[in-house]
């Protein structure tokens, strides 16, 4: 009897006592079983198979749990590490083990994405919890969102790459010739960070959020007021600049955000418009707040 055939055994047998206890809150076998049986459906439907590995980077919470057993139901093999891992450890243990799936936070994602093109084996980022954290302030940075058709792209990697590009050449004409744009996410100067940006997939719209760093940032001042989990917390603290610092001069926020926009429009061949959004993408918008508010 392996552990997956273990816990529907006692499932049945004390369907309503507690299996795991959490933060105070109890999951009874029932609820547990439910939820690991979701999940291995879910690695399932994506094609993980007895003998994959499937690499878990997720702190003590339930979803860990639930992630380890999904992976004996369908007798993958489950490889879980330290969520405190940098980059050249996460990639050595992936390479290594040869994972086709991972399962970690929202807040790994962008680490994962930057060495996933060298990691031809994984295939699959299933994200899990709200522990991300998107800095911001007034004074230091400026924040774009739009609504553009998935039409636009191939699929989601192909914007990710025309964003990157288009805003490199965008940035570049304020005078940061050495910006780059590698993998998803992430504008740096040198191996320090000045822009982000990222995409929600509502119906046939993606969103698009763009955050760029116009003067030097600290965000640590952030951690004076809340608190986050470690393993959140030495994730979203990374070496981080400016348009200032890196030109010696402050741009105002409409010439950044012209330059945005105008490399957006060059980059992707269509002309953006400031308000007015159509039917369909005022559905799609409500309807991505409305998900946004329930989290």
């Amino acid at each position: 009897m392996n552990l997956g055939q273990l816990l529907e055994a006692k499932t049945k047998e004390h369907p309503k006592r507690a299996a795991l206890i959490h933060e105070g809150k109890s999951v009874t076998f029932d609820e547990f079983n439910k939820n690991v049986n979701r999940l291995a459906n879910g690695l399932k439907g994506l094609g993980i198979k007895g003998g994959d590995r499937v690499a878990i980077m997720l702190p003590n919470t339930p979803e860990f749990v639930y992630a380890f057993f999904a992976c004996q139901k369908l007798g993958a093999i489950a490889v879980p590490f330290n969520t405190m891992y940098k980059g050249g450890e996460i990639f050595h243990i992936l390479n290594d083990c040869g994972a086709k799936a991972i399962i970690t936070l929202n807040s790994m994602v962008p680490l994962i994405n930057e060495i996933k093109p060298e990691l031809p084996q994984l295939r699959h980022i299933i994200t899990t919890g709200e522990r991300t954290l998107t800095f911001a302030d007034p004074e230091s940075t400026l924040f774009l969102q739009g609504v553009l058709a998935k039409d636009t792209f191939k699929d989601l990697d192909e914007a990710y790459q025309r964003i990157g590009d288009a805003l490199v050449e965008g940035f570049s004409k304020t005078g940061l010739d050495d910006v780059w744009y590698k993998q998803r996410g992430s504008l740096r100067v040198g191996g320090k960070k000045l822009a982000g940006f990222s995409f929600s997939e509502i119906e046939n719209l993606y969103i698009l959020n763009v955050l760029c760093f116009l003067t030097p940032f600290d965000p640590t001042d952030f951690f004076h007021v809340i608190w986050v989990p470690p393993e959140v917390k030495d994730k979203v603290i990374e070496p981080l600049t400016s348009i200032q610092e890196a030109t010696g001069k402050r741009p105002t926020d409409d010439a950044i955000q012209k330059t945005i926009i105008e490399a957006l429009e060059k980059g992707l061949g269509v002309t953006l418009q400031e308000g007015a959004l159509s039917r369909d993408e005022i559905f799609g918008y409500e309807k991505y707040k409305a998900t946004a508010k329930k989290k």
